[in-house]
């Protein structure tokens, strides 16, 4: 049966996104480094860095040594990140120089890069941990930024552990693949509605209370995967694509501050706002399409576990959902972000 291979089978998976989500769930804000060209050789640079914890992301930016500073750079505090601006020139302009981002190695935060020349051509790049630097050079195709996008939107939803063990709980109160096709689409148009309002600011949302009630909707699955198990049933085991669905509008809030924390102009916005959420689904797509292709692989496989450790990914869930919720609340009273 569909349930009973995903509870012999996967809590292992379960757990290990559980664990690793209690230390980083929700947590991945990207830092963005915008380059304007004003004039011919100059430029004017903005850094922003976000809060994490009460804490600015421990990165610095350093030019090449022939890049000059016109104007020394002034920072301002935003409630959920840093903004340095400064105005730079190079003879000969950017092209063939280098910016690198002293200390984003240590971390696992990307940085956005855009260069937007006077031409109006626009560069659009993606700097990760594992090569903290980024050569300017001749501009790349439109089709570089959307894939710049497209794998941002991928990255946060698997890096999105919350969102995650969400969709990997739904899978355990659903019946039937009817259902679970019902349930997880009204999950990605409830998400992709919300993602889009929130990115095109026409929604706000605090983001610890929102954070803490996305934390709530994993902890209220917990006790109905316990009510499957024991044939018994609610509102949400008849109809999770609803739960889904209502769940889903949160967890696009959520989705939104991977693109939100950019301070993208708004002109750049529904191009990004596309490929990102394409970029979402396709990861989640790749998360729930993984899990059946075990169940596929391992039907056949005759595994006799004890009934406690088949129940195990339902007390992992709730468990997972009521640390998060009650360590969002902790933080929303004491006032961090």
């Amino acid at each position: 049966m569909f349930l009973t291979v995903l509870g012999r089978m996967l809590f292992g998976v379960v757990s290990v996104l559980a664990l690793v989500g209690t230390v980083s769930a929700h947590e991945i804000r990207p830092a963005y480094l915008q380059i304007d060209e004003m004039a011919a050789n100059r430029y004017k640079v903005v850094w922003r860095t976000p809060i994490l914890s009460g804490m600015r992301l421990p990165v610095v930016i350093r030019f090449s040594r022939d890049v000059r500073n016109v104007t020394e750079p002034a920072e301002r505090s935003l409630p959920d990140s840093l903004v340095e601006t400064r105005v730079i020139e190079r003879d000969g302009g950017i092209a063939g120089s280098r910016v690198e981002f002293v200390g984003l190695q240590a971390t696992i935060t990307d940085v956005l890069v855009r260069v937007h020349r006077l031409d109006g051509t626009l560069e659009t790049n993606m700097v990760h941990p594992s090569q903290p630097w980024i050569d300017f050079a001749a501009m790349r195709s439109p089709l570089a930024a959307a894939r710049v996008y497209f794998v941002s939107g991928f990255q946060h939803i698997l890096l999105g552990i919350d969102h995650l063990l969400f969709v990997f709980g739904l899978l355990f109160i659903v019946r039937s693949r009817w259902m679970l096709v019902k349930t997880i689409t009204a999950f990605t148009v409830a998400h992709s509605i919300t993602l889009a309002v929130a990115t095109l600011g026409k929604v706000e949302m605090p983001a610890v209370p929102l954070n803490a009630t996305i934390g709530l909707s994993i902890l209220f699955l917990g006790p109905e995967i316990v009510r499957v198990w024991r044939g018994q049933t609610s509102f949400t085991i008849r109809h999770p694509w609803i739960v889904s669905f209502a769940f889903g509008l949160l967890h696009g809030f959520g989705f939104a501050s991977g693109l939100t924390a950019l301070g993208l102009p708004q002109g750049d916005i529904p191009f990004a706002l596309l490929m990102f959420n394409l970029g979402v689904e396709a990861g989640q797509l790749v998360f729930v399409g993984l899990i059946l292709l075990l169940i596929a692989a391992l039907k056949s496989i005759e595994i006799r576990l004890p009934r406690s450790v088949e129940l195990m990914p339902a007390y992992v869930v709730g468990i997972s959902g009521a640390y998060w919720t009650l360590d969002r609340i902790a933080a929303m009273l004491g006032g961090t972000a």
